[in-house]
Parts: structure tokens; sequence; C-alpha cells
């Protein structure tokens, strides 16, 4: 384990049992269960995924919906479950409706979080993007780290009353590690609780340590973390730094912080990293 690692989970696993009893991690939901079960087999079948997600309608019905949308590109419409799945390959339908069940799963006591759902949308399809376009990670892991990558924010929400003040601190501090300011106030971070929740819910290791490592831009100069980590981290900074242009922000701190570092690890130009955010700002702007 890498020193940059292991010091970021030092803070996540040392008060492990004490997290978990303090912030409420919501269960792993059953389908997802039969779902990842399923996509252990040898060879998984689209018609036993269909049966499985057959009986949450929404679920059913939006995947049906992704399927069908510009984004992925189906040549053809899909006019079942089943054969959306075909579309869309089995890997990024689970992916699709681990976000959709997280959604169910997460919210936050007497706080709108559609937001903040928002923006986790417009960062995994970001990811997968930039994954696909620098082919740095497979779009099912980019899109899985993209949904969760904040998932930690509505959990601390509920549990400290005040721990939007601190949210809106660490995003307006331009010296310190985002983490840094959530840990001095609340001995815990959202990057910590999103890699216990992701681990609870079976996601892969590489979204896990991406998501506790997300704000800790070390681990970039870190050559013995594993690239396939960096680079997610990397490119979300990439995402977080096109949807502020996006919204109409010219500048961003997490970017000021960590922006040449990502650029770096993954060998793009000035040209080249102005070029892709333009290219994110005209896929944000088909969102609506």
């Amino acid at each position: 384990m890498t020193k940059v690692a292991a010091q970021a989970l030092a803070a996540a696993d040392d008060p492990v049992e004490a997290l978990m009893r303090s912030v409420r991690i919501p269960p792993r939901p059953s389908l997802l269960i039969d779902l990842q079960r399923e996509l252990g087999e040898r060879d998984p079948s689209p018609r036993r995924i269909a049966k499985i997600i057959a009986n949450d309608v929404g679920i059913s019905g939006a995947l049906l919906k992704l399927a069908n949308s510009p984004f992925y590109g189906a040549a053809r419409k899909a006019k079942s479950v089943e054969q959306g799945i075909n579309f869309l390959g089995v890997n990024q339908c689970s992916a699709l409706i681990t976000g959709m069940l997280a959604r169910q799963a997460v919210e936050a006591e007497g706080v709108p979080l559609n937001e903040f759902w928002d923006v986790s949308a417009k960062r995994a399809r970001a990811l997968v993007f930039t994954s696909r376009k620098l082919r740095i990670a497979p779009p099912d892991i980019a899109h899985t780290f993209g949904l969760f990558c904040d998932i930690g924010v509505p959990l601390l929400m509920n549990r400290f009353p005040d721990y939007i003040d601190t949210y809106a601190a660490a995003s307006n501090d331009a010296e310190n590690c985002f983490t840094v300011v959530e840990d001095a106030r609340h001995q815990t971070n959202h990057a910590a609780i999103g890699c216990l929740l992701a681990r609870n819910w079976g996601l892969s290791a590489d979204v896990s340590w991406a998501i506790l490592l997300h704000h800790d831009y070390r681990v970039l100069d870190d050559p013995a973390t594993d690239d396939a980590i960096r680079s997610l981290v990397a490119a979300s900074l990439l995402a977080e730094k096109g949807i502020q242009r996006y919204h109409g922000n010219s500048t961003s701190l997490e970017w000021d912080k960590g922006g040449a570092l990502a650029c770096r690890h993954l060998g793009l130009t000035q040209e080249e990293t102005d070029e892709l955010l333009d290219e994110l700002h005209d896929m944000f702007g088909t969102d609506h």
C-alpha cells in the first residue's frame, strides 16, 4: 500500500466502527445483491437481469429510457428492458441501475437533493466521455465513480446539522484540502463515508479507492498508487472544472489545487485540456 493511500485509508479505517454507528450508511439494496450475483456468473444473462429488475417498475422504465437516449448512441430503439440491456451491455446496465438505487436510498433530511443529483449525473457523464476519449477506464467504472464520488455529502448532512456550513467553508477554502476542513470539524469527511458505502455496496475496489482519494491530489504524483485510480481522480478534476465552467464560474478552487497535476498525469497539453472542456460544455448543453 502506498504512503498517500495508507494515510487516507487510516482516516477512514481507524474509526470505522464509530463511523458506522454515528453515520447511517444505507444497506445494500436486495436488488443490487441479486444483480451483482448474476454479474458474478461466468456468462451473465440479460434475460435474467431483466427479470431481476422487473419488479421495480421505476428502474425498469428509467433503464429503458436511458438505453434509448442519444448519449448511449443506440442505432435502434429498444422495445423491452432485455433489449435495452443488450444494447447497453451488462456492465453499463449494472452501473446505471446502481446509480438509480443510490438515488432511491440516499436522502438528506429537510434538504432537496435535486441539484446534488444533477451535478452527480453531469460528473458521471463527463467521466464516461473523458474515459472513452483518453482510454483511462471502462465506462461502467467511470460512471459509477462519477455518481458515487460525493455520495457521502448527503449522509453527513443527515448526521451533522451544521454540515452545510462545513461544506460551504470547504468549498471556499483556497488553501486547504477539502477533506481536511471536514475532518477538523467532524472527525470524518465525505470521501471516507463515500468509500464506506461503496465497500458496503460491493462496488469495485478502483471505485472505492478513487472515492476515498478524490480530494487528495498528492496521489496524482504518487507512482506507487494504481494508475487506474489516479486517472479517475484526475478525470474527476476535469469534470469538476467542466461543470463549474458550464454554470458560468470562470474559476474552480479544486482545479486550482490539482488541475496542473491532473493534466500532467493524463498527458494533456493546455490546448488539449481547453478542447476537452469545450466538448464537455457542449455535452452538458444537450442535457436539457
